[in-house]
C-alpha cells in the first residue's frame, strides 16, 4: 500500500482508574509499529507521554501538534482516539487540523477514521464518548466518596499515627506511631512544651517530613488541631463522625486547642534559636527566665570551639548579677536532681502487683449518669437531624449548617467520653499510674543518656516551674504549700523522694501505700506514692 504521508506515532498511558484496561506504553508501541509496517506507513518520529488527558496542557502532545503545524508531519498514528484526547479542547484541535489541511490522515488499529465528513463525524463522536466516560467516572467517584463519608470512613490519605489498610480500604491505627502522637498531644496540652519541642520530640521518635527533615511549626499546628485524632474528620469543609479508632481523648484534644489559641500570636523567628533547656528555669535573683546562647570561640592557633551558655534574660529593671553556666554543667546538675526521684525496681514490682490485684477487684456502677448522658446524646441526634432537614429544605445557609453541626458533634463526642470515664471511674487511674511507675523507673536511664529534650520534659514533669538557677547552681524553689511532702507541693514525685527517706525507718508496705489503700484520693493521680 502506497502512502506518502509522514506520521507521528503517539502513545499515552496515565495512572487513571479508567486506564487500567488500556495497553501499556510498551505494548502500544509494539502494536503500532507492527500496524505501520503492515500498512506501509512512514513513521517520522515517536512521541511517548505518561499523563492524564482529561485536562489540557500535556506538554508532549502540544509539542507534537506544534510540529504538525510547522509541517514536520501531516498524519498521526495512535492506538485509539481516547489516547489523543479526553477533553473538548484537544479533540477540537485535532478536528480543526483535519478541517484546515494541517492533518491529512489519522490512523488507529482499532478505529476507522478517514479525512471525510463522515470520518470526522465519527471521530467527534469518539472524542465525545471519551469525555463523557471521564466525566461520568468523576461523578461516580465523587458519589462513592460521599457514601464513604456517610458511613464514617475517611476517603483520603491517613494522617501520621494511622495507616491506610489496602485490604479492607479503611484507616487503621499505626500501633507504634500512634503512641508517639498521643504523647505529643499530652506534652503540648500540659502547656509546658512549645511547637519546636514537639517537633524535636517527633524527630527523635523517628517521625520526620518526607524529605527527612524536622516537621515545621505549621505542620505541628495542623497535627495538633486535626479532629481526626479524637474520632472525627473534616471533609468538604464539614466535620463528620468517623468509625476509626481515636488516638487521643476529646478532653486532651480540647486542652491542646486552648493552648494553641493562647499562643496564637504571630511568630517571628529569633536570630538565636532556642536551646534545649530554654523555658525550664528561672533566675534566682530577679525571677526572669533563663535563656540559652550559642557561642563560637576562635583561637589564634586556628582551633574553633563551640559552646552553649545559659544565663538570665536580664529583662528586669534591676541589674541582675547572676553569671552564665555552660550547658554541660547544667546538664550534669539537672541529671543529679532527677536521679533523686527514681523508683527502685523492687518498689516498682511491688506496686505493679498491687495494681493488678486492684484491677481484678475494682468495679463501679454509674447507671444514673449514663442514662442521663444517653438521653442528651439522643437529643443531640434529633437536633442534628432537624439541622440537616432545615439545610436540605434551604431554610438554613450552608455555612451556618456547618458551624452548628460541628458544635453538636463536638458536644456529642465529649458526652460519649464522659460516659466512658464514669463507667471506669474506679479503674481509670490504673493506666496512668502504671505509666507513672514506668516513667519513674526509667529515670536513671534518662539521666545517663545525652537526650537533653527528654531531660527537659522529665524535669518539667517533676518540678514544674519551680526550678531556679543562681550562682551557677540549680535548685528547686521553696515550698509554697504547707503540710506538703516537700518542694513540689506534695505531688507523686515529692512523695517518692520522701519515701526514700522513710524507707529507712518504716516497712515497705507503709511507705508505698497510704492508709486508704493504693488508689489515689482523686482520679487525677495526685499521690500514687503517698508517704505516711
Amino acid at each position: 500500500m502506497n502512502n506518502n504521508n509522514k506520521y507521528f506515532l503517539y502513545a499515552r498511558k496515565s495512572t487513571d482508574v479508567e486506564d487500567k484496561q488500556v495497553l501499556s506504553i510498551e505494548t502500544q508501541i509494539t502494536e503500532l509499529r507492527a500496524f505501520a509496517k503492515q500498512e506501509g506507513l512512514h513513521i517520522a518520529e515517536e512521541f511517548i507521554e505518561k499523563q492524564f488527558a482529561k485536562i489540557i496542557g500535556r506538554p508532549i502532545f502540544n509539542r507534537m501538534i506544534s510540529r504538525i503545524e510547522n509541517g514536520d508531519a501531516n498524519a498521526i498514528l495512535a492506538w485509539h482516539p481516547d489516547r489523543l484526547a479526553r477533553n473538548s479542547v484537544d479533540g477540537g484541535k485535532i478536528i480543526y487540523l483535519l478541517d484546515g489541511g494541517g492533518l491529512a490522515d489519522l490512523k488507529f488499529p482499532q478505529f476507522w477514521c478517514e479525512n471525510t465528513s463522515q470520518g470526522k463525524f465519527m471521530l467527534n463522536i469518539a472524542f465525545g464518548q471519551s469525555k463523557y466516560y471521564v466525566d461520568s467516572l468523576a461523578e461516580n467517584t465523587k458519589r462513592g466518596l460521599r457514601q464513604k463519608v456517610r458511613r464514617g470512613e475517611y476517603p483520603g490519605l491517613a494522617p501520621i499515627g494511622y495507616i491506610n489498610d489496602v485490604r479492607t480500604k479503611t484507616v487503621v491505627v499505626d500501633k507504634k506511631r500512634s503512641v508517639i502522637i498521643r504523647k505529643a498531644f499530652t506534652l503540648y496540652a500540659k502547656n509546658g512544651s512549645r511547637l519546636e519541642d514537639i517537633s524535636n520530640f517527633l524527630a527523635q521518635s523517628g517521625i520526620h517530613s518526607r524529605n527527612g527533615k524536622r516537621l515545621h511549626r505549621d505542620r505541628i499546628t495542623f497535627i495538633l488541631s486535626n479532629p481526626f485524632y479524637y474520632g472525627h474528620f473534616c471533609y468538604g469543609g464539614e466535620i463528620h463522625e468517623g468509625k476509626h479508632q481515636p488516638v487521643v481523648s476529646k478532653k486532651i484534644f480540647d486542652k491542646a486547642q486552648e493552648v494553641l489559641k493562647q499562643r496564637g500570636r504571630p511568630h517571628h523567628k529569633q536570630k538565636n534559636e532556642p536551646k534545649a533547656f530554654c523555658g525550664l528555669l528561672s533566675c534566682a535573683s530577679c525571677g526572669m527566665m533563663i535563656t540559652g546562647e550559642y557561642k563560637v570561640k576562635h583561637q589564634k592557633n586556628g582551633n574553633v570551639h563551640e559552646y552553649v551558655y545559659y544565663h538570665c534574660t536580664k529583662k528586669s529593671k534591676l541589674k541582675c548579677p547572676e553569671p552564665c553556666i555552660r550547658q554541660e554543667e547544667l546538664d550534669r546538675q539537672l541529671s543529679s536532681l532527677i536521679q533523686k526521684f527514681f523508683l527502685r525496681p523492687d518498689w516498682a514490682e511491688e506496686m505493679r502487683g498491687m495494681l493488678e490485684k486492684e484491677k481484678s477487684e475494682s468495679a463501679q456502677s454509674s447507671t444514673v449518669f449514663v442514662q442521663e448522658s444517653q438521653e442528651r446524646i439522643r437529643a443531640i441526634q434529633t437536633k442534628l437531624q432537624r439541622l440537616l432537614d432545615g439545610y436540605l429544605e434551604q431554610d438554613i445557609e450552608r455555612e451556618i449548617y456547618r458551624l452548628e453541626k460541628a458544635k453538636l458533634l463536638s458536644e456529642k463526642k465529649s458526652l460519649e467520653e464522659q460516659m466512658a470515664r464514669i463507667e471506669q471511674k474506679r479503674t481509670g487511674w490504673l493506666e496512668p499510674m502504671a505509666e507513672w511507675i514506668k516513667e519513674a523507673g526509667n529515670l536513671p536511664k534518662i539521666t545517663r543518656e545525652s537526650n537533653l529534650f527528654a531531660k527537659k520534659v522529665t524535669a518539667k514533669e517533676i518540678f514544674g516551674s519551680n526550678l531556679l538557677l543562681g550562682e551557677k547552681s540549680v535548685r528547686a524553689s521553696a515550698p509554697k504549700i504547707l503540710n506538703s511532702f516537700g518542694k513540689m507541693g506534695g505531688n507523686q514525685w515529692d512523695a517518692l523522694r520522701a519515701s526514700h527517706l522513710l524507707a529507712l525507718k518504716k516497712p515497705l508496705s507503709s511507705v508505698l501505700v497510704r492508709p486508704g489503700g493504693i488508689e489515689p484520693p482523686t482520679l487525677g493521680l495526685k499521690g500514687p506514692c503517698s508517704a505516711n
